[in-house]
């Protein structure tokens, strides 16, 4: 990573704390499901938002340079507030407040499924494996590691460890084909208390979007709607985006990718284009539909393979 990052780092940080931090259950007949992990990963999905915390993070893109983040998160009655700070770099800052407890999006309604362990639904358990082992000590406090693996080559893979007392996740790291780190973060300090520490010098704050669950958005709209011909298995739509929204945005629960569709003018060469960061991948390809010359970008924490089969699997409706 450079040393003055864009902000999308910093968001990609900021959901990874605030999405990325929980996972499924399953029933007896799904195979090799370990319960004690999917309980501990339930537990650690709530508590991202039931408790409150303060603390310093480090987070780093394979070999780039690494960023320190202090991240503050407070409950007061029936709602939350987080806020995200650069301390190297540009001095970003990214702010949510007052968001409802009990706003649930999409990608946790697909993980909070601790009532459906024994309803015969195996949730995540189908497309990844879990097991619990032995954490490290993380930031002074005493972890549970969690280790989920992909069941195919369409997603990554991750360790997270968890506070043994609270289930708040302190450590995670994406990996990889072969185990390969493609990023991580993790408290090295962190405090459970509801006082807000002091500020710091910032550049830019950001507001984080927070639209309802199931709200249409507005993104660009194009003369024609259009769908994906193929998803990853579990993949399923975050918001009900009309079928002609030049934005749509997917989660298996862990995973989010974004698909971006734009109409051209003229024609441009066929071709793709790809940029990585750490686990982050933005695949770009050109193509012509019906006579439409389209530009198709996936953006997401997908592997590239998975990026450009969703971009080629693009179809009008019709």
């Amino acid at each position: 990573m450079p040393v003055l990052p864009n902000i999308g780092a910093v968001r990609g940080a900021f959901f990874a704390i605030t999405l990325l931090l929980s996972a499924a259950a399953s029933a007896d007949t799904c195979p090799e499901v370990d319960r004690e992990a999917l309980e501990w990963l339930d537990r650690m999905s709530r508590s991202v938002h039931e408790v409150s915390y303060h603390g310093v993070v480090t987070y780093q893109r394979g070999d780039m340079d690494m960023q320190v983040m202090q991240v503050s998160h407070s409950v007061t009655g029936d709602t939350s507030s987080e806020r995200l700070t650069q301390l190297t770099g540009q001095g970003a800052q990214i702010v949510r407040p007052e968001h409802p407890l009990d706003c649930v999006h999409p990608g946790h309604k697909l993980l909070r499924l601790s009532n459906q362990i024994d309803g015969g639904y195996c949730g995540v358990a189908a497309q990844y494996r879990f097991q619990v082992t032995d954490g490290e000590r993380v930031a002074g406090r005493k972890a549970v590691r969690v280790l989920i693996s992909p069941r195919d080559m369409y997603r990554y893979g991750y360790a997270m460890d968890l506070d043994r007392k609270t289930g708040l996740l302190l450590k995670t790291t994406t990996l990889g084909r072969g185990n390969r780190v493609l990023e991580q973060f993790q408290f090295a300090e962190i405090s459970y208390n509801k006082r807000v520490p002091e500020g710091v010098d910032i550049n830019v704050v950001h507001e984080a979007e927070h639209p309802a669950p199931g709200a249409v958005q507005q993104p660009a709209r194009l003369p024609q709607g259009w769908r994906l011909g193929w998803l990853p298995q579990g993949f399923v739509a975050t918001a009900s985006e009309p079928a002609n929204a030049g934005r749509k945005t997917f989660t298996d629960g862990l995973a989010v990718f974004s698909v971006f569709v734009e109409v051209l003018d003229r024609e441009i060469r066929p071709g793709e284009g790809l940029v990585r960061e750490g686990s982050t991948t933005s695949y770009s390809r050109g193509l012509s539909l019906t006579g439409s010359p389209l530009l198709i970008t996936v953006v997401g924490e997908v592997p590239v393979n998975t990026a450009r089969m969703v971009a080629d699997s693009v179809r009008w409706v019709r």
